[in-house]
Order: C-alpha cells, then sequence, then structure tokens
C-alpha cells in the first residue's frame, strides 16, 4: 500500500496528525471518515499521485494521529478545531492553498474548512454526505434508526466509551458490513487497523466526542452560516447510489444552498466509495480535480 509514499508525524499545537504523502503537482488533502483511518485511500492516494502531490491525513483522535483533551463544550472536536488543524499540518508541510477530498467525518472536515478558509481551500470534493446541519435539520424515524450510531455515539460520557471497549471490533465489523455493497473492499490488515483506534481508550473517547460536538457545536456553526456563508471554490458531491443521502436526500440540491458551483452523482457502491468502487472514485477525483 502506498507504495512511494513516505510517512511521518506533524506536531500541531496541541497534539500531533500522522500522513503519508507522496506524488508531485499541485497539492491535495485527503480526509477519512468514520470508523476509517488515512488507510482507506490506499486504492485511490497512489493513482491521484501520478497527478498531485496527495496528503493522506489521520484526523484527530483516530488512527495514529494523538487524541487532545477535550472540554465540557467538545471544543477541540468540533469540526472548526478539527478543520483548523488540517489547515495548519497542510501550511507546514509548504502548501498555503490545496484541494480538500473527504470522506463521511473527513468531508464533515472538508466542508467546514471551505467555510472557515475560503481562500486556502481550492477545491472541495465531499463523499456520500450532507451538511451535519441538514442531516441534524431534516431527520425522522428513517434517520432516527438509521444513523442511530449518531445518537449512540453522541451519549453522555461514559455510556459509549465503556461499550465499545468491551468489544470495538463489533462496531467496525457493522458499519463496515452493514454500509458497503462490496464484502471484500476491506483487507484483513486493514480492518485490523481500523479497530485499532477503538481498542485505545483516549481515541474512542476522542471519537465520542466528535460526534457529541457534531450534535451541539457543529450543528449551531451550521444554522448560523446558513444563508450567510456560502463555499466559494467548485465542489463535487458523490453519494452511494442506494445509500441513505441517495434515499432521503437530493443531494445536488442540498449543497447547491450551501455552494456556488456544485456538481457530481451516485457511485455504484455502498457508504465507503474509495474502498468499494476505487476505479470510479478515481476517474471522478481526476476528472474534477484536473
Amino acid at each position: 500500500m502506498f507504495d512511494g509514499f513516505e510517512e511521518l508525524d506533524v506536531a500541531t499545537a496541541e497534539s500531533v496528525i500522522h500522513l503519508r504523502r507522496g506524488g508531485g503537482g499541485p497539492p491535495v488533502l485527503l480526509l477519512h471518515g468514520m470508523p476509517e483511518t488515512h488507510l482507506m485511500w490506499h486504492r485511490v492516494a497512489p493513482r491521484l499521485a501520478e497527478r498531485f502531490t496527495v496528503v493522506a491525513t489521520d484526523l484527530r483522535g483516530f488512527g495514529d494521529s494523538g487524541s487532545p483533551p477535550s472540554d465540557a463544550e467538545h471544543t477541540p472536536y468540533g469540526m472548526r478545531e478539527v478543520a483548523r488543524e488540517q489547515v495548519a499540518v497542510m501550511r507546514s508541510l509548504g502548501h498555503d492553498t490545496f484541494a480538500v477530498v473527504g470522506h463521511d467525518r473527513g468531508g464533515r472536515c472538508g466542508y467546514r474548512m471551505a467555510l472557515d478558509h475560503p481562500d486556502v481551500v481550492t477545491r472541495l470534493a465531499v463523499l456520500d454526505i450532507v451538511p451535519t446541519g441538514d442531516a441534524f435539520g431534516r431527520a425522522d424515524m428513517d434517520f432516527s434508526l438509521g444513523f442511530w450510531l449518531w445518537s449512540f455515539l453522541a451519549a453522555p460520557e461514559p455510556v459509549p466509551e465503556r461499550l465499545i471497549a468491551g468489544a470495538p471490533e463489533v462496531i467496525v465489523d457493522h458499519m463496515l458490513d452493514d454500509l458497503s455493497e462490496v464484502p471484500d473492499a476491506f483487507p484483513t490488515d486493514v480492518r485490523a487497523a481500523y479497530v485499532r483506534t477503538l481498542r485505545d481508550p483516549d481515541r474512542v473517547h476522542a471519537v465520542c466526542e466528535q460526534y457529541r460536538a457534531a450534535a451541539t457545536l457543529d450543528y449551531r456553526q451550521d444554522e448560523a452560516d446558513r444563508g450567510s456563508r456560502r463555499i466559494t471554490c467548485p465542489v463535487l458531491v458523490l453519494w452511494s447510489h442506494a445509500g441513505p443521502v441517495a434515499s432521503w436526500y437530493r443531494p445536488l440540491e442540498v449543497w447547491r444552498a450551501w455552494a456556488d458551483e456544485v456538481t457530481g452523482g451516485p457511485v455504484a457502491a455502498g457508504h465507503f466509495l474509495p474502498e468499494e468502487a476505487p476505479e470510479e472514485t478515481t476517474r471522478q477525483l481526476l476528472t474534477f480535480l484536473s
């Protein structure tokens, strides 16, 4: 995996971010989702690196990145702070402007980054999400039952932390198997790496804090920005052809309420597009980023 990439840790003001970097050309930041790490890009990143300088990071609290202490408001794990840290990492690597591709939680980090740092993000691709404000604002019975993990992980400490500690592989296997359409999309060693994040109590707490922040800080910030701030860079929206985003929303309409230039469409895969449909995902990204 990641042939020709270097692996390194970048110190930040609060912690450290683990990443892989490879290729040459305009910079592109790849951000993973839950329950994954930067390894989710292993089928896409090498192809992108033929044309771009690719940086794939572990988000704060995931993989081999640090898990700084939280606070009563969950501030360190709100997407505003997570995005700010990723901007600082890219700047330390010499990239003051760059494109962002984010899946799931990484997509939420990406669009918050584009809103808060419009002079930094040149292009934004979001994979299989709608904004957090829209997700909570339109929540109904389908959302409550289908995305029960949002509520479970956001439950008060220490309930989810202790339950996950008892069998972390149950959460990972449930998400990978239930939300995907390609059973063999996740190699054994990659699946084990995802489970490893949830074997560390500090990282489990960090992940839960991120979901608590989503239901409080992230939601409030989205609602405060709605109608008053827009994403000014081009946006590519890709989603699972048969998943909740396709069933519950009109994704392009949702994103056009937030951004000036939006293109995209469904991909024949489950939730984990880069792992289940790497060829189509890569093709779409190469066209958009170029």
